[in-house]
C-alpha cells in the first residue's frame, strides 16, 4: 500500500513538472517585468526572446547616466581634480549635493553618479569631459552611433542630468 502510495505521488510531481515546463516562454517573462518597457535579445544570433511594449521610445534617465561613466571612464581624466560649477551644484533631482567651487575627482564624481544616481554628478561630469553640455551632449551620441543605438532618442542637453 505505502510503495502504491509513493508511486502516485512521485507521478504526479513528475506530471505537474512536465506541464510547468510546457508554459510558453512569455509566461514567465511577464511573471517577473514590472517596467513599462523591455526587451530581452539572445547575444549570439540576436532573436528576440521577449518584448513588452519594446519599441516604444521612453525617456533614458539610466542610460543617459550610463553612457555619461562611459565617457568619463574613456576620457582618461579620471584622477583629475574637478571644480563644480554652479550650473552642476544647482541641479534638481538626485543629488550628492555637491557644492559651488568644491574640487573633486572626476573618478569619485563617477561613483556618485553610478551609486547614488547625482544628476549635480552628470552635470559636472559633462562640463568637465565635453566643456559644456551642448559639448558632451554632441559626445554621447558620436558614442551612441558607433556603439549602434539604433532607433535611441537623440541626447539633448535640455533633458541631461
Amino acid at each position: 500500500m505505502m510503495k502504491s502510495l509513493k508511486t502516485k505521488i512521485g507521478v504526479f510531481i513528475l506530471i505537474a513538472a512536465l506541464l510547468f515546463l510546457m508554459l510558453p516562454g512569455e509566461a514567465f517573462a511577464s511573471m517577473g517585468v514590472s517596467a513599462r518597457s523591455a526587451i530581452l535579445i539572445e547575444q549570439e544570433t540576436g532573436r528576440v526572446l521577449y518584448e513588452k511594449d519594446a519599441y516604444t521610445q521612453r525617456r533614458i534617465a539610466s542610460i543617459t547616466k550610463i553612457m555619461t561613466a562611459i565617457l568619463a571612464i574613456e576620457s582618461g581624466k579620471m584622477n583629475k581634480k574637478v571644480t563644480v560649477s554652479p550650473n552642476a551644484a544647482g541641479t534638481e533631482g538626485s543629488s550628492l549635493y555637491l557644492k559651488e567651487g568644491e574640487k573633486i575627482s572626476l573618478e569619485n564624481l563617477v561613483y556618485g553618479l553610478m551609486l547614488r544616481s547625482g544628476n549635480d554628478a552628470a552635470v559636472a561630469i559633462a562640463e568637465e569631459v565635453g566643456g559644456s553640455l551642448e559639448g558632451f551632449v554632441t559626445l554621447m551620441n558620436q558614442k551612441a552611433e558607433e556603439i549602434g543605438m539604433e532607433s535611441h532618442c537623440i541626447y539633448e542637453s535640455t533633458r541631461f542630468g
